[in-house]
């Protein structure tokens, strides 16, 4: 029998769908409860993305009293209920056994009581449970945690650890999404355990990790690198924490610049990403440069006598992003938006922003990634210092206005968009094969300086002037 604590009263708006599955085992003599992170966000006033149930009654019996049921995992007793289209998971009380693996337990037992299924959670904050008869239960302070805004283990976090790794990851992710710190003791637990995190897989290492740079705290992720998390699986990240950037236009090293650039990008998978691997080639390419008196810079009280470059760091990182990515096990369609955005993130930096260049680094980068390469570029300004700001902001302005204009005009950015096509070039004579792609490329290179060359009559004429038909 569990024993309420003092806030056993407090209410808790439920789906109709789940209440009535929770009515639905009760009134078949059963105990069950919504529990874990649904408890969580409502008591935050967040909205909850699932409910979950708990309940004393068996996989079978839970079968037994719902007409549509998913055997979604039921061998850890685990059932989906669906009510319409939507899908309840409700598990049996359980108890686990031994975790060899530091990842699942060796087997699952089922319990008689709440309280047991309670105390093998992993935080206090995700170990409540509520039903409208009984109220909350709170057996392990969750709520007060949530008052302190405090991410603890249940029990001891080295049980909690050492069961499952992967919570040492869900550790720092929830305190990002909640900003939450992370309670002392649950810390120091992290730091023996962390080389565990080598027995998780890296599909689910990439989902709890994608969650934390995506959430609106990406700074935890200096948490992350500070507990020794980040070195198991992307050590790449702790080599910038690493990497001082001697020079007025920083005023970060290069991992706290990188942290500062994902607060600046908005929240969606490819472009936290895009941030976070932007400046990735940059230890690898340090050089220091040491400056003669007549050509040191003097900024903000500092004179700087030797000065840090990164030269090509933009197309080394564009290298490694994609084997970092593949190693998480990133889907390519984000590896390819990923290392586009940063092999051009740095483009125009040094040089002249004419329309011609904007015009070419639209047909590089993408016209459909451009204004994602825009946004990433204004975040890695803001993440740096005031040295020359306004230069830099009016450097991309400058783009974004021929941007603009390039569109409007309807200037030709790729292949497809040239007043000649392949039926074209077959008509006129030349061959299908690899010939024709270089044509058009061609082509495309001399439309990209001058736009009003993309006439059918005048494209023809220079694909004949440069790539002369053979006779037969």
């Amino acid at each position: 029998m569990i024993v309420l604590n003092k806030q056993s009263t407090y209410k808790i708006e439920m789906p109709n769908a789940a209440a009535w599955i929770i009515d639905t085992l009760y009134n078949a003599g059963y105990e069950a409860y919504a529990v874990g992170g649904c408890i969580r966000d409502s008591i935050m006033g967040r909205t909850p993305h699932d409910w979950d149930i708990t309940t004393s009654a068996k996989p079978e019996e839970i079968k037994r009293l719902f007409r549509r049921t998913i055997d979604t995992g039921i061998q850890h007793g685990t059932v989906t209920v669906m009510i319409k289209s939507e899908g309840y998971e409700v598990t049996t009380y359980r108890v686990d056994g031994d975790y060899s693996d530091h990842r699942r337990p060796d087997r699952v037992d089922f319990a008689d009581e709440l309280s047991e299924d309670l105390r093998r959670r992993d935080f206090t904050v995700n170990a409540m449970a509520y039903n409208d008869r009984v109220g909350l239960v709170d057996l392990f302070g969750g709520l007060s945690d949530i008052e302190n805004k405090v991410i603890k283990c249940v029990g001891e976090p080295d049980e909690r650890f050492n069961e499952d790794a992967l919570r040492i990851l869900r550790a720092v992710r929830f305190s990002a999404q909640l900003d939450f710190e992370m309670e002392e003791k649950t810390r120091e637990a992290i730091k023996d355990h962390v080389k565990e995190l080598s027995f998780v897989s890296a599909e689910r290492i990439e989902a709890e990790f994608t969650k934390l740079i995506m959430s609106s705290h990406p700074e935890k992720l200096e948490d992350a690198y500070e507990l020794g998390i980040t070195k198991v699986f992307i050590p790449e990240f702790d080599a910038m924490m690493e990497t001082e950037q001697r020079t007025p236009y920083h005023k970060f090293d290069v991992g706290h610049h990188t942290i500062e650039v994902m607060k600046h990008v908005r929240p969606e998978k490819y472009m936290r990403y895009a941030a976070l691997l932007h400046d990735i080639g940059k230890p690898v390419c340090k050089t220091t440069e040491e400056r003669p008196p007549e050509k040191q810079i003097t900024y903000n009280g500092i004179t700087y006598t030797t000065v840090d470059h990164f030269k090509g760091h933009a197309e080394a990182g564009s290298r490694m992003a994609p084997d970092i990515l593949k190693r998480l096990r990133m889907d390519n369609d984000t590896i390819d938006r990923v290392r586009r955005l940063v092999y051009y993130h740095d483009a125009g930096i040094q040089i002249e922003i004419t329309k011609k260049f904007v015009r070419r680094l639209m047909s590089k980068a993408g016209v459909e990634n451009f204004g994602d390469l825009l946004e990433l570029k204004r975040a890695d300004t803001d993440g740096q210092s005031d040295y020359k700001r306004e230069d830099k902001l009016y450097r991309l302005s400058l783009i974004k206005k021929y941007e603009t204009e390039i569109l409007e005009e309807g200037d030709a950015i790729t292949i497809k968009n040239l007043a000649l096509n392949g039926n074209d070039l077959m008509k006129m004579g030349y061959k299908k094969g690899p010939v024709m792609g270089e044509i058009l490329r061609f082509l495309l290179d001399k439309v990209l300086d001058e736009p009003e060359l993309n006439e059918k009559e005048t494209l023809s004429r220079l694909a004949l002037e440069s790539f002369p038909i053979e006779e037969k």
